[in-house]
């Protein structure tokens, strides 16, 4: 009874009141700000050192690696194309179409087409003359004898079997009756007795003999035995290990385990406070070195670039370049000219050693144009007075 109570007035005491979730110890305050201190100082360079490889990871890796990749992804795809793709398409293209169309060809001429010309012109006309001669020979006969026949002496089979079944059924019936008494009373009757009055009566008396000898005896030596020896081991038990393992977890690991948590909760906030303010300072002296090496390097080369190689490349382009490309030009024209003259030259002269040699080439014949039978010779315009026909000269 009192371990049943135990639990229920444990179930009613209240919790205790929690802290609110913001409530910092003093022992978290007295730590956080060395701790702090301490993690930056040790994290700032570990984020420097991180940001600069991530630059120039990023920088190789947009620059070399992925450039590199692509051509090499390039090359292996059309290396394998051309070894595991382009063969296949070929082979199915050129080799294995064509031959499974020309196979197919090949099947419907000479298995197809014959196959139907036989079935239209030899098969079907025999199918229908073999159901022909069996509906004529077969059907109408059996026909004939099945309604003639057969269907009269099935009838009388039918009425004979029936009262012979008749007769069969009410001799069994009375066997049956006689049969099921004789078993009563030889199988059933003598055991329904036995267990009526010599099993169940014995069963009674050895129950009311366990019960008494075995049950009650049972339950006292469990009540008044069995329970208090149970209840001391239990208190026992209780007092040389619980009450100790609870003292010790309640005022030795809890409060150690709350100081070794608070200091892994700070330290953890220390530690990704210090990142983001690693990464704040990492951000702020890469944009220090960027400026500092632009004002080094990319502001002077870009002062000379606009201040100095500009105006001079614009005089040299206006006062060397342009004046030289100019006389180029009208040199190169000049030579074209004297080099087309020479050929001119040249070429009249082997036209005229040519004639010298061989004479003056012949004149083409103009051949003449044939002029239509019912057309006039004469440039002169057809007139309704003038005689042009055979019917209306003179």
């Amino acid at each position: 009874m009192d371990l049943e109570k135990r639990p229920a007035q444990q179930a009613e005491q209240p919790s205790p009141p929690t802290a609110p979730p913001g409530a910092d110890g003093c022992l978290a305050v007295a730590i956080r700000i060395p701790v702090r201190i301490v993690v930056l100082v040790l994290v700032v360079p570990v984020r420097l050192l991180w940001d600069a490889l991530a630059v120039c990871g990023r920088f190789v890796y947009f620059k070399a690696l992925r450039p590199v990749g692509r051509g090499i992804g390039t090359v292996l795809t059309w290396l394998l194309k051309a070894v595991f793709v382009w063969p296949w398409v070929g082979l199915w293209r050129y080799v294995v179409v064509p031959v499974g169309i020309a196979l197919a060809w090949l099947g419907r001429v000479l298995v197809v087409v014959p196959a139907v010309w036989l079935y239209e012109n030899v098969l079907t006309p025999i199918g229908h003359g073999i159901a022909w001669l069996g509906r004529t020979f077969v059907v109408v006969p059996a026909a004939w004898l099945y309604a003639r026949v057969l269907t009269p002496i099935g009838h009388g089979v039918l009425w004979l079997a029936r009262a012979l079944g008749t007769g069969a059924a009410a001799a069994g019936r009375g066997i049956g009756a006689v049969l099921t008494w004789l078993l009563k009373a030889v199988f059933v009757w003598p055991w329904v007795g036995l267990w009526r009055y010599v099993v169940v009566p014995v069963g009674i008396a050895l129950a009311w003999l366990g019960r008494v000898l075995v049950v009650v005896p049972a339950v006292w030596l469990y009540q008044w035995v069995l329970t208090p020896v149970g209840h001391g081991i239990a208190w026992f038990l209780r007092l040389l290990l619980v009450v100790p393992a609870v003292a010790l977890w309640r005022w030795v690991l809890a409060p150690v385990g709350r100081a070794i948590a608070v200091i892994a909760r700070e330290v953890g906030d220390a530690l990704g406070h210090a990142w983001r303010v690693a990464g704040h300072i990492s951000l702020v002296v890469g944009r220090f070195l960027g400026r500092l090496l632009r004002w080094i390097f990319v502001e002077p080369v870009r002062w000379a670039y606009r201040s100095v190689l500009t105006p001079v490349g614009h005089v040299v382009r206006d006062l060397v370049w342009r004046p030289a490309a100019v006389a180029a030009r009208s040199v190169g024209r000049t030579a074209r000219g004297a080099i087309a003259s020479a050929r001119d030259s040249v070429r009249q002269a082997r036209a005229d050693v040519r004639r010298m040699l061989f004479g003056a080439p012949r004149e083409p014949v103009p051949v003449p144009v044939p002029v239509a039978r019912r057309e006039q010779d004469t440039p002169e315009t057809r007139t309704l007075g003038s005689s042009t026909t055979a019917l209306m000269k003179d």
